[in-house]
């Protein structure tokens, strides 16, 4: 996500011509997009980052049903 912000910023920086950033070349931005694209694409999907995320949230879900449960037969 901070890679996101930081292709955002820069877009906003080098279209409205401030300070050094009128002469940044496009290209160190579309770069930073291909390197995102990739990286969310291809490369965390093969470290598994993006099933962990998952995971986690399901088993958040599961953590509160069974709390749930067992607050009702109280």
């Amino acid at each position: 996500m901070p890679l996101i912000l930081l292709i955002a910023v820069l877009l906003a920086l080098r279209f409205f011509e401030v300070w050094r950033f009128a002469e940044l070349s496009w290209w160190w931005i579309v770069g930073l997009m291909v390197f995102a694209f990739v990286w969310f694409e291809y490369v965390e999907k093969m470290l598994g980052w993006d099933k962990k995320k998952v995971h986690d949230e399901d088993e958040r879900r599961r953590k509160a049903r069974v709390q749930d449960s067992f607050d009702r037969r109280k």
